[in-house]
């Protein structure tokens, strides 16, 4: 198994592939992480925060986090640093260590890669779902070929993305590897919704 060093970015959000998240920028370690990945044109990592804070002393991250690409920079109104990022791969962290800037770093090694396949025909209301879902949210539903409701990855993905969850389900559907597991998952989840 291929290990290397990530930055990392432990976050009370998980963050999915292919998702776009917003971040508001200010603690020096951090302004240090954004200044090294843009000048390197390098990801960093999101993980989930098990234990700890966003800010102050380094936090306990969880054990699979994902990719984050910086695709635009923001001032925001408070004058802050904002960036938007887009999640990549998901990763698997061996070991971690802080940095003498405080900055959270883990030896990490690539999860399975997500493969484009079918969506089997018993997932076929996710798809509908999630189309309604994202018609409700406005814009985005232009932004994606309807082709991509037949792909269980990305169907997996955008519900795990879009459903009203708490980090804790959507953290162990990103820690799930196959997609028609996840399904699975979210068929069960959206039962227990529905239920509520």
């Amino acid at each position: 198994m291929n290990t290397f060093d990530l930055a990392l970015f432990p976050l009370a959000s998980v963050l999915l592939p292919g998702a776009l998240f917003d971040l508001r920028i200010f603690e020096p370690r951090y302004l240090d992480l954004v200044r090294e990945c843009t000048r390197e044109d390098r990801a960093f990592g999101v993980c989930l925060i098990l234990a700890g804070q966003e800010v102050g002393a380094p936090a306990v991250p969880a054990a699979v986090g994902t990719l984050a690409r910086i695709i635009d920079f923001h001032t925001l109104p408070d004058g802050l640093l904002g960036i938007r990022v887009q999640g990549g791969a998901r990763f698997r962290v061996m070991h971690t260590r802080v940095r003498d800037n405080g900055l959270l770093h883990g030896e990490v090694a690539l999860c399975t890669k997500d493969i484009a396949q079918p969506l089997p025909p018993e997932y076929a209301l996710l798809a509908t779902i999630l189309e309604r879902l994202l018609e409700r949210i406005g814009g985005f539903a232009d932004a994606y070929e309807r082709a991509l409701l037949d792909d269980a990855c990305w169907v997996g993905w955008r519900l795990t993305e879009h459903l009203p969850l708490p980090a804790t389900e959507r953290q162990h559907l990103l820690q799930l590897d196959e997609p028609i597991a996840r399904l699975a998952a979210l068929t069960r989840l959206l039962s227990r919704i529905q239920s509520e």
